[in-house]
C-alpha cells in the first residue's frame, strides 16, 4: 500500500479529493468481487419489484413498498435495480448479475469480508493520519455501474444526503474493483469545491408524504469545464470530502466498473442530523471505524 505523506494530506484539504493508487491488492479487490456473487447468489428478489399493477392503489402500495425497503436498508443487505430489468412479475430480463445498480446499505457490518476491508489495518491507519479522533461507519455500498445501462451520477455532494452539524465531518472511501477509465464512468471533481457548503438535503418526508424523502434548497447548475476526471487503477482508493462535489458519466463501454464505497463520520463533538433518511438503530448503533 501506499504511505500516505503530509503533502498528500495537504493536498485532500485543499482539493477535497485525493487518489491513492494501489491501496488494496487485487487480491482484496478479487474476495470482494467473490463474496458480491455470492451474495446475488442467495439474493431473493424484494417483493416490490414484482408489480403487476391492476390499480392506482397497487401502485401507491408497490411506491410505499420500495420507500420502506429503502429507508430500512441502513442495518441491512438489500438490492437495487437498474430500470428496466424486471418484467411486471419480478422476473429478470437479462442476468440478474447485471441488473443490479448497487447493493447497500451494511455490508460493512453485515458481511465478514466488507467488514474486514473496512476496518482494514491500512485504512484505520489513514484515519488516523488525517486526524480523525472517533470515526464510526454510517454506510456502505457494493456500486455495480453495469456495461450500458450504468447510469450517470448528476453532480453532488455526500453531505447533501449525510448531514451533520457541524458540517465537514463526513468522509467517503471509494475503492476501485476494476480500473475506472473515462469510457466506464469514473468520477469527475471540481477541485476546492469543498468549502461552500451545501446548497441542498435531502431528508426523511413527513409521515403520510407521496415520497419516502424530500429535497430542500436545489442543486446550482455547475460549470462543466471545472470538472476533472480522475481515472484510477483496480486497488485505487479516493477520498472524498463530504461537501466535495463529484459526479459520473453514463458507463457507455462494454466494461462493468464495480466499487466498494463506505463513509465514515467523525462522531466527536458531531450530530447526526434526525432528518437524514439514514439512521442508526438498535441492532446497528453506527460502529466504530477502530477496532
Amino acid at each position: 500500500m501506499a504511505f500516505v505523506t503530509q503533502r498528500q494530506i495537504e493536498k485532500f484539504r485543499e482539493d477535497g479529493f485525493l487518489v491513492l493508487e494501489h491501496f488494496f491488492t487485487a487480491e482484496e479487490c478479487d474476495s470482494m468481487r467473490t463474496q458480491i456473487q455470492r451474495i446475488i447468489a442467495e439474493m431473493e428478489v424484494p417483493p416490490h419489484c414484482r408489480t403487476e399493477f391492476s390499480t392506482k392503489e397497487d401502485e401507491q402500495l408497490q411506491a410505499q413498498g420500495s420507500s420502506d425497503y429503502f429507508l430500512t436498508s441502513g442495518d441491512k443487505i438489500r438490492f437495487f435495480f437498474e430500470k428496466g430489468v424486471l418484467d411486471e412479475r419480478g422476473n429478470f430480463l437479462i442476468p440478474k448479475e447485471r441488473s443490479i445498480s448497487k447493493i447497500g446499505h451494511a455490508l460493512h457490518a453485515r458481511d465478514p469480508i466488507f467488514k474486514q476491508i473496512t476496518h482494514s489495518s491500512k485504512v484505520q491507519e489513514l484515519g488516523r493520519k488525517l486526524g480523525l479522533e472517533r470515526p464510526v461507519v454510517v454506510q456502505s455500498m457494493y456500486i455495480f455501474k453495469q456495461p450500458g445501462i450504468g447510469g450517470e451520477v448528476t453532480p453532488h455532494q455526500d453531505a447533501t444526503f449525510l448531514h451533520t452539524e457541524p458540517l465537514g465531518r463526513i468522509l467517503g472511501f471509494w475503492i476501485a474493483l476494476e480500473d475506472a477509465t473515462r469510457e466506464n464512468g469514473c468520477l469527475w471533481f471540481i477541485p476546492g469545491s469543498h468549502t461552500d457548503g451545501i446548497s441542498r438535503r435531502m431528508v426523511r418526508a413527513a409521515p403520510g408524504a407521496s415520497t419516502c424523502v424530500e429535497f430542500v434548497g436545489s442543486e446550482p447548475a455547475y460549470d462543466d469545464s471545472r470538472f476533472i476526471p480522475l481515472p484510477i487503477s483496480k486497488g485505487g482508493l479516493i477520498l472524498i470530502h463530504g461537501e466535495v462535489v463529484h459526479k459520473s458519466e453514463l458507463n457507455r463501454s462494454e466494461s462493468s466498473r464495480h466499487v466498494f464505497t463506505f463513509h465514515v463520520m467523525e462522531a466527536k463533538d458531531t450530530s447526526w442530523s434526525k432528518e437524514n433518511w439514514l439512521q442508526p438503530t438498535p441492532e446497528l448503533p453506527f460502529p466504530s471505524l477502530y477496532t
